[in-house]
């Protein structure tokens, strides 16, 4: 039996680092008195406005900046490992990189993730602004004994995304980094309000831990302009934890017994017959191809 206790900060984040970064040092603290080993924030937690615009790339910072440099400072002083997104200077002067950042306890930067599916859709145009990410990216790390996967918001309408860390590197061909399945996937986002969308939010995510019958925790802005409703789902698709619109802080245990109790009973997983690929012709995005197994 393996167990790791997770945090999740549901707040919304505000165009200046400097504020940001104190609620994420708020939101450990409290973290650690409850006893957690990881906390998760929303997207763009380094920074946020209601457009993307040029303004994200002036606030847009390299990951040895002061964000992240704080971001580790954090980590050491409270003992809580860090997932966070933030905005990451791009290699050129008109876009920035929408990123995880992972930092273990000790403060070292242990993956990222660079987020692959860019929000173009519901009348948004991420990639005006915004690098995509790799499409050969596996961020699996490990904390505890537990490997945990990332993806960002709008990967999760993909379901090769989850369907490649749940299921590891053996399956996702020449993939770099990662170095083994998820055990829980954390879904950073900042699920924009609109008709619908919490229905979306929660349906996606619960299909995500079914369908790989692997623990997924959503973690969302609170408005005004996300929807909020962080949860944690077990392997079986059932909520152990939730929060509404309203800011807060959810905590959840991740159980490896629960998992192998799942997938005893149904082993779905192991019987799938396709794997999932990176297409070359780079369409999408980095959008997948299935192959048979």
């Amino acid at each position: 039996m393996t167990r790791l206790t997770i945090a999740a900060a549901q707040f919304a984040p505000v165009d200046d680092p400097s504020v940001n970064l104190e609620t994420v040092r708020a939101a450990a603290e409290d973290a650690a008195a409850r006893g957690a080993q990881l906390l998760v924030t929303p997207e763009y937690t380094s920074y946020f406005a209601a457009e993307i615009d040029d303004r994200f790339v002036a606030a847009a910072q390299p990951l040895d900046g002061p964000f992240v440099t704080g971001l580790r400072r954090i980590a050491r002083s409270t003992g809580v490992a860090l997932v966070v997104g933030v905005a990451e200077a791009g290699s050129d002067a008109s876009r920035f990189r929408n990123t995880l950042v992972a930092i273990d306890p000790d403060g070292a930067l242990v993956c990222t993730y660079r987020k692959v599916h860019l929000y173009d859709a519901f009348g948004s145009r991420e990639s005006d602004r915004i690098e995509p990410g790799d499409p050969e990216q596996l961020p699996v790390f490990e904390l505890g004994g537990v490997w945990v996967g990332l993806e960002t918001c709008y990967d999760l309408r993909f379901p090769e995304v989850t369907r490649r860390l749940a299921a590891g590197p053996a399956s996702a061909g020449a993939a770099r980094g990662g170095g083994a399945a998820a055990d829980v996937v954390v879904v950073p986002a900042e699920w924009v309000r609109g008709p619908g969308k919490e229905h979306h939010w929660r349906t996606l995510l619960t299909a995500r831990a079914i369908e790989n019958t692997v623990w997924v925790l959503g973690v969302g802005q609170a408005p005004p302009i996300g929807i909020g409703g962080s949860v944690a789902l077990d392997p079986s698709g059932v909520a152990v934890a939730a929060l509404g619109a309203a800011p807060g802080l959810l905590v959840t245990t991740v159980d490896t017994d629960v998992t192998a109790e799942v997938r005893r009973v149904n082993p779905s997983l192991s019987l799938r017959r396709y794997d999932v690929t990176v297409r070359s012709d780079g369409a999408g995005a980095g959008a997948g191809d299935v192959t048979p197994r």
